[in-house]
């Protein structure tokens, strides 16, 4: 029996509910309207952030809103933003491995050097620099580059897997019976290389989707966020606000909210950090699954 797949799949059942059922429960504040002052039934004044209580059963943010509801109604917005960024990713990588197959000539090149240029440093680090630069920053745009730059930035390292992946296939015997009776190039990758590429891609897919959600949380404690609006405040200049309901978004004040209201980065965190747990379970138990027949 394969646990890591059977868990993997229950989690990955569990998060659609949340993210798609999830909404439109009755304790759900779906308009997410906050009160940052309230008066309780025994006197006295509360003020938000408010911790978890029979109210607010994860607590509050700053502006009174229930964490549990943004977190619920945020789950849409964040696997959005992370399997959208991963299929991206994909969708360049993959053709690029595939024309590197002969581990000779430009592409090999191209995404050795790819992989060079980013791997140097923590991702974490490259992306930090990129997305702090200034075209970005005001750019009106910049949710689609952000998403297209997180994509690419690995590109690199998932095109190499597939790159020396689809060398080996091409040194097997039936690729070779394939060129000797004549088979066209495009109906080679479609019935040769693609089926034993496929069940490697879809557990480096989830594998990437883990790592790209940690990937966002991480950039949000260093407040770089993926989506937000750029405003010009009187006196106070240039002011950016939040325009994306995503996990890493409600933890924009993490450092200070981690001594003074720690459920406020807390449960997004966690929640980032079970969605990124899921993806890994089930790449694994996906692993195990395609490998079944192998030798222990």
């Amino acid at each position: 029996m394969n646990k890591y797949l059977l868990n993997g799949l229950f989690m990955v059942l569990i998060l659609l509910i949340i993210t798609f059922a999830g909404p439109y429960l009755p304790f759900i504040d779906h308009e997410l309207n906050g009160e940052r002052i309230v008066f309780p039934e025994g006197g006295g004044i509360g003020v938000a952030p408010f911790p978890p209580s029979e109210d607010f059963l994860l607590g509050s943010d700053r502006e009174g809103r229930d964490m549990l509801s943004l977190i619920i109604m945020g789950a849409k917005d964040t696997f959005k933003l992370v399997i959208l960024i991963v299929l991206i990713r994909y969708a360049v990588a993959v053709p690029l491995g595939l024309l590197g197959t002969s581990n000779k000539g430009f592409f090999p090149w191209l995404l050795r050097w790819w992989n060079q240029l980013f791997s140097g440093f923590p991702v974490i680090i490259s992306a930090a620099l990129i997305l702090c630069l200034p075209p970005l920053l005001y750019h009106e745009h910049r949710l689609v580059l952000v998403i297209l730059i997180l994509a690419l930035i690995e590109v690199g390292r998932v095109g190499l897997l597939v790159q020396k992946q689809s060398h080996q296939i091409s040194q097997k015997s039936f690729v070779e019976a394939g060129i000797t009776i004549g088979v066209k190039p495009g109906k080679m990758i479609a019935h040769y290389y693609l089926p034993n590429l496929l069940p490697d891609v879809i557990v480096n897919f989830f594998s990437d989707a883990a790592r790209v959600i940690m990937l966002i949380g991480q950039l949000a404690i260093l407040n770089i966020f993926i989506s937000f609006d750029v405003f010009f405040a009187p006196g106070l200049g240039f002011m950016f606000e939040n325009t994306s309901l995503d996990w890493a978004s409600l933890i924009k004040d993490a450092r200070k909210d981690a001594y003074l209201a720690f459920w406020i980065p807390f449960f997004p965190m966690l929640a980032i950090v079970i969605g990124a747990f899921t993806f890994n379970l089930l790449g694994e138990g996906l692993r195990k699954h395609f490998n079944r027949h192998l030798p222990s």
